[in-house]
């Protein structure tokens, strides 16, 4: 979701200090019940666990024999999520929506996620969940409760958006997909650990039952839950001695604004020879342009004016490291976001902010405006007028 949340949290975390906490034992480990954990292969993929990382990276540069892998990564964005449910939704309507092998989300991306992976025919619940009001009291104030909480707004809301999203037809939906070799993968941050957690939606689904589908709603709860805004997701999960413990996850655009091609991977080159082609697409629920104004001098214009600056500069900078791992391993790479000259604003969620989003999302995907090859803003500038770039100064001998 947008830095203003995260600007928020700060703030609160600040004024609130010792105030709000969640129950842990001092050394950070809760044991659980086995009967906590899903009975399937670990869902979670972190960087240091090497051989579910090599088996994703063969994922994403395509099995032998599977043809070229098309990726759509959804970024944080929070109500400005809108925008991107009207863009798939009108990209269906323009007839020229591809079909996507590897599918993934961020934040409020995540909870698009499961629609757009599941494809056209869940479109209709895709904009339901944008644009029928239903996330208008998703910033559920805790008034005197929040000094004994570790949140400022309760995620009693967010939950009832999972709860209504999530069904288990949706799972069965996800599995059957799933075994045919596809894949939806969310991003969490787990706090103990600071690493991205990279989530097999899929293998959860497969799993199915009770458990499965509370860990499918947890994961995407713990995804878009801004730390200091909404209460973190204390999830079970199998530590390497093999005891179970209770992780804490929160927004996955903590440690990244949206996932196409993991850390691991960014500065991969494909072996000479090795057959090419696939394409990734990245949907940015937000606008990417710096914005010139004068900022005033009060504590929550700055917070906000340099969380915002952060976040534009952050997602940018991972625009750039994934188009040029798609450059250099011959992958078409396209870009969209919000316009720079709409009003959007990721805490707006009333009825009519959103609807106004999603109608602007849907007329440019079916108009075939969305999307568009992507360069820094100061790249362009230099084409533009004739002045060279340089990449890195050269070495001093």
């Amino acid at each position: 979701m947008n830095s203003i949340f995260r600007a928020a949290g700060l703030a609160a975390a600040l004024l609130l200090a010792g105030c709000g906490t969640l129950s842990r034992p001092p050394e950070g480990v809760v044991r659980v019940a086995p009967g906590a954990v899903i009975p399937t292969a670990d869902p979670r993929i972190v960087a240091s666990d090497a051989a579910p990382v090599r088996q994703l990276e063969r994922q994403i540069m395509g099995e032998p024999g599977q043809g070229p892998t098309a990726i759509l990564a959804l970024s944080g964005g929070g109500a400005n999520g809108a925008y991107g449910a009207g863009v798939l939704v009108g990209w269906t309507q323009s007839g020229h929506r591809p079909d996507f092998r590897i599918v993934t989300g961020v934040s409020t991306g995540a909870l698009a996620a499961p629609f757009a992976f599941l494809g056209p025919s869940w479109d209709p619940q895709l904009a339901a969940a944008y644009s029928d009001g239903g996330a208008k009291d998703i910033l559920a104030w805790r008034q005197l409760a929040t000094f004994a909480s570790p949140s400022l707004y309760s995620s009693s809301a967010l939950r009832k958006l999972v709860d209504k999203a999530v069904t288990p037809q949706m799972l069965t939906a996800i599995a059957a997909e799933h075994a045919k070799g596809r894949r939806l993968l969310v991003a969490t941050t787990n706090l103990d650990s600071e690493e991205t957690v990279i989530w097999d939606m899929g293998l959860i689904a497969s799993q199915g039952g009770p458990q499965g589908l509370k860990l499918f709603k947890d994961v995407l709860t713990a995804s878009a839950s801004i730390p200091g805004v909404f209460p973190p997701v204390l999830i079970a999960g199998r530590a390497k001695d093999g005891l179970i413990i209770q992780e804490m996850h929160v927004d996955g655009g903590v440690n990244t604004p949206f996932l196409a091609v993991p850390e691991s991977l960014v500065l991969w080159s494909r072996p000479a020879g090795a057959v090419g082609g696939g394409s990734i697409y990245v949907l940015v629920n937000g606008q990417l342009a710096r914005r010139d104004a004068v900022t005033a001098g009060k504590l929550t214009a700055i917070l906000k004016r340099s969380y915002d600056s952060g976040s534009k500069a952050s997602t940018r900078a991972h625009l750039a490291a994934n188009a040029a791992f798609a450059q250099r391993n011959g992958l078409a790479f396209r870009v969209a976001a919000v316009p720079d000259e709409a009003q959007a604003n990721s805490l707006d969620f009333s009825d009519g902010a959103m609807r106004r989003l999603f109608d602007l999302g849907r007329e440019q995907g079916r108009s075939g405006k969305a999307w568009g090859d992507w360069k820094p803003a100061e790249a362009e500038k230099a084409a533009a007028t004739g002045i060279i770039v340089i990449d890195a100064p050269p070495a001093r001998r």
